[in-house]
C-alpha cells in the first residue's frame, strides 16, 4: 500500500469518526430540545392550574393545557415528572413570595410584648 492509499484511509477514518460525532451531538441536542419543549408544557400546565385553582382561571384554558401535553405525550413519550432540585444559583421557588408574619395582637389594656 502506497503512502496516498494510507492518507486516503486515514481520511475516510476521520470522515467516519467526524460524522459518528455529529450524529452524537444532534442525538444530545434533541434530547435536550425535547426536554425543554415538556418543561414549557408543564410550565403552561401548572399555570392553568394555579389560575383556576386560585384566580378564577377558567376550566376551559386547563383542558387545553392537559389536551397539549397529551398531544406532547403521544408525539414524543412520556414525560419525566421526577421533580428537579434547584441549583444552589437559583433562588427557591416561591420564596420572593413568602409573606413577612404579621404583627402580633395587641394584648389586653392595649400594651404590645415589644414595650414591656
Amino acid at each position: 500500500m502506497g503512502f496516498m492509499d494510507k492518507v486516503k484511509a486515514q481520511a475516510e477514518q476521520a470522515v467516519v469518526k467526524a460524522q459518528q460525532g455529529v450524529a452524537q451531538g444532534q442525538a444530545k441536542f434533541e434530547t435536550y430540545q425535547a426536554s425543554r419543549n415538556a418543561d414549557a408544557v408543564l410550565r403552561e400546565l401548572g399555570r392553568a392550574y394555579y389560575a383556576y385553582q386560585r384566580a378564577g382561571g377558567s376550566a376551559d384554558v386547563l383542558d387545553a393545557a392537559l389536551r397539549t401535553v397529551d398531544e406532547f405525550v403521544t408525539a414524543n413519550g412520556p414525560i419525566d415528572t421526577t421533580p428537579r432540585e434547584t441549583s444552589p444559583s437559583e433562588p427557591p421557588p416561591a420564596a420572593a413570595a413568602v409573606p413577612a408574619d404579621p404583627p402580633a395582637p395587641a394584648a389586653p389594656g392595649g400594651v404590645q410584648p415589644d414595650d414591656l
